[in-house]
């Protein structure tokens, strides 16, 4: 990928040597993303390298040239909008795992800008197929803070076709679906199990089962979620689920081995153990029948 040039007007004015390097060290492009799955037809990244790319590097750069940003990670496009990842750094001197990164929505009709989510560590995962009907989204996790009780989040961004812009996925808070938390509450013992699972009709879930575990002072309490797409309106859906749903769902998510990196946690956790059933061992029979009369002899015994 080729930095944004240091003489396009933005917030900030940095050496371009300092860009190029920070786009390098930032693991930028395909180098930053872990897909097996192929994107939609309709849907491409931006190869900075290539001429008939450089219209919509300028286009992007031009609409996001007030805001705060030193290099543009990213640029995925869809139609008539573009999912565009910047990164800010406070200083040339400062630590790269100090980097923020904002992912937007940028029009590429009337350069138009809407933020849609801001953090660090942002990892882009595997495109998945959130309802039957709906074309695969590409999702991600990324943390809120560095150097803090880190909280990771999960999100996925679609294409609105009705609004002809990028939207991120059950965004709550400004946040996305909260699975880890490096901090959770005193004199809790918190276990968390998550992972992406396929239902019989080909269409991707996400699955959340946070345990909180209060020792002697009373009963454990379970949350248990699911985070899919209405199959008919294919709105988001946050489901709490109790009673036998519940307990499928965490079986599941205890069994599951999910193909996409960095989205299953927890299934090696003692909590999961504890819903394993043992296989009962059969033992050999080692006591004679109560009908072994004893019918065989010897050679040569007397009759």
């Amino acid at each position: 990928m080729r930095a944004a040039r240091s003489d396009i007007p933005g917030h900030m004015r940095v050496p371009s040597s300092w860009l190029i390097s920070l786009l390098v060290l930032t693991g930028l492009g395909s180098a930053g993303r872990i897909c097996a799955q192929d994107p939609p037809e309709q849907f491409r990244w931006v190869d900075f390298h290539a001429e008939k790319d450089q219209d919509t590097v300028v286009w992007v750069t031009r609409s996001l040239a007030a805001e705060k940003w030193t290099a543009i990670r990213e640029i995925g496009v869809e139609y008539d909008a573009a999912l565009v990842v910047t990164s800010f750094r406070a200083t040339p001197n400062s630590p790269i795992d100090r980097d923020t990164f904002t992912l937007w929505n940028v029009s590429l009709v009337n350069h138009g800008i809407t933020p849609l989510l801001t953090g660090v560590n942002l990892r882009w995962l595997d495109w998945m197929h959130f309802a039957a009907n709906a074309p695969m989204e590409p999702t991600a996790l990324y943390d809120n803070c560095r150097g803090c009780a880190v909280q990771t989040y999960f999100t996925a961004f679609h294409y609105d076709i009705r609004q002809h812009m990028w939207m991120a996925r059950w965004v709550q808070g400004g946040q996305g679906v909260p699975l880890r938390s490096a901090k959770p509450p005193e004199g809790v013992v918190w276990t968390q199990v998550y992972a992406a699972l396929s239902d019989p009709d080909g269409h991707d879930v996400l699955g959340s089962w946070v345990h909180f575990d209060y020792g002697k002072v009373k009963r454990p309490e379970d949350f248990v979620y699911r985070y899919d797409l209405d199959p008919f309106s294919n709105l988001e859906r946050t489901e709490m689920l109790s009673g036998k749903e519940a307990e499928t769902m965490k079986d599941r998510l205890c069994r599951a081995q999910s193909d996409l990196t960095g989205l299953a946690s927890g299934q090696d956790s003692p909590l999961c153990a504890s819903l394993q059933k043992p296989t009962a061992e059969r033992k050999p029979v080692t006591t004679p029948p109560a009908n072994n009369r004893g019918q065989s002899q010897p050679p040569g015994a007397r009759h």
